[in-house]
C-alpha cells in the first residue's frame, strides 16, 4: 500500500513537473497577445536625396503623420540642410535645400501641392539648383493624390533659378525630369524617356531615375527595356539587374493596364516563373513615370508571371 502511494506522488509530481515545463516552453494566446503590442505599424514614405555620385537616388523614411500636408512638411524637413528630419537620413544620402529655409505654409487642392518658402532658399549652389527642383518634385509626387507643386518665395511665384536663371513651369510635375541626360544630336524627333537604374552604397541598393533625351521616336517602353537591358549602362555607377539577352516581345494597353510579353530571359531562372525583385522595380517605376496606366502585366508567351500596381511601389 505505502509504496503504490509513493509511485502515485511520484507520478503526480513528475506530470505537475512536466506541465510545468510545458507552460515554458509553449506559450499561451495570452503571451502572444502581450508580445504582438509590440508590432507596430511603421510608415514610411519615399523622398530623393542627393547620394554620392551627385544623383538624385529615392529612399525611405519614416514618417509619423497620416494627414497630407503634414506629411509633405516632414519631407520637406528631410530635404533641408540641418532641418528636423535630417537625422533620419540613411547612409550614403545628403539633404539638398539650403540651411536655414523655413516652409512658412503648404497648401493642397486638387491635386496640386503649393509651397511657399522664405527666401533663404534662394542661397541654393548654382551646381544643384535644377536638382534641388527636382528633389522637390519627386519627393511630393511620390505622395498620393499629389500630381504636381507649386512653389512660391515669400508668397511670390519661383519662376527663375537664382543663379542661372532657368525658366521654371509654374506648375511642376514628373514631366520636368529628374537627374537628366542629354544624348541628342539633332533638336528634331526628341524624345523624353526617365529611366530607374539600381546603384548601390554598402550593402545597400536604391533606385536612381535618369530622364534622358534622346532622337528616338519609338515607344518608351521599348526604348526603356533596350537601355535597361544594354550592357552598356548609363552611366558606371548605375546597374541593371535585367538579363541582356532580355527581349520585348510584345506590348499591349489595355485600359489602364499595360502588358509586357518578354522571352524567359526576364526570369530569374529557366524552371522557376519568379522574377526579381529588382527587375520588376525598375520597369514598373519606369512605365509610372511614362505612362498613365494603373497596373504593369508581366507575361512570358502566353503565361501571366507577374502584376504590379503602380499606385504601391510609390
Amino acid at each position: 500500500m505505502l509504496k503504490r502511494k509513493i509511485i502515485k506522488r511520484i507520478l503526480i509530481t513528475t506530470g505537475a513537473l512536466f506541465a510545468c515545463i510545458l507552460v515554458y516552453l509553449i506559450p499561451s494566446k495570452e503571451i502572444e497577445k502581450v508580445s504582438t503590442k509590440y508590432n507596430v505599424d511603421i510608415k514610411k514614405a519615399y523622398v530623393y536625396l542627393l547620394d554620392n555620385h551627385n544623383m538624385l537616388g529615392r529612399t525611405s523614411v519614416i514618417v509619423n503623420s497620416e494627414d497630407l500636408i503634414d506629411k509633405a512638411k516632414e519631407l520637406l524637413d528631410v530635404l533641408i540642410m540641418g532641418g528636423k528630419g535630417e537625422s533620419l537620413i540613411g547612409s550614403g544620402f545628403r539633404s539638398i535645400i539650403p540651411s536655414e529655409t523655413i516652409v512658412n505654409g503648404i497648401s493642397f487642392d486638387d491635386g496640386v501641392m503649393q509651397i511657399d518658402f522664405n527666401s533663404n532658399i534662394l542661397d541654393v549652389n548654382k551646381d544643384i539648383e535644377k536638382s534641388m527642383i527636382e528633389a522637390i518634385t519627386y519627393t511630393l509626387t511620390s505622395l498620393e493624390d499629389v500630381l504636381g507643386v507649386v512653389i512660391t518665395v515669400d508668397g511670390i511665384n519661383l519662376e527663375r533659378l537664382p543663379n542661372s536663371n532657368y525658366v521654371l513651369p509654374i506648375l511642376l510635375t514628373r514631366d520636368f525630369g529628374i537627374n537628366k541626360k542629354y544624348d541628342i544630336v539633332s533638336l528634331n524627333n526628341i524624345n523624353k524617356v526617365t529611366e530607374y537604374y539600381v546603384s548601390k552604397h554598402n550593402d545597400n541598393y536604391y533606385y536612381v531615375p535618369v530622364t534622358k533625351y534622346v532622337n528616338d521616336e519609338r515607344d518608351k517602353i521599348k526604348i526603356i527595356i533596350e537601355d535597361l537591358t544594354s550592357s552598356n549602362v548609363y552611366m558606371n555607377n548605375l546597374m541593371s539587374f535585367i538579363n541582356n539577352n532580355t527581349r520585348l516581345l510584345k506590348t499591349n494597353i489595355d485600359g489602364n493596364k499595360l502588358e509586357l510579353t518578354f522571352n524567359n530571359y526576364i526570369l530569374s531562372d529557366f524552371d522557376s516563373s519568379n522574377i526579381l525583385e529588382e527587375v520588376i522595380d525598375t520597369i514598373s517605376l519606369s512605365v509610372k513615370d511614362n505612362y498613365d496606366v494603373d497596373e504593369v502585366v508581366f507575361y512570358v508567351g502566353n503565361k501571366e508571371i507577374y502584376k504590379s500596381v503602380l499606385k504601391s511601389i510609390e
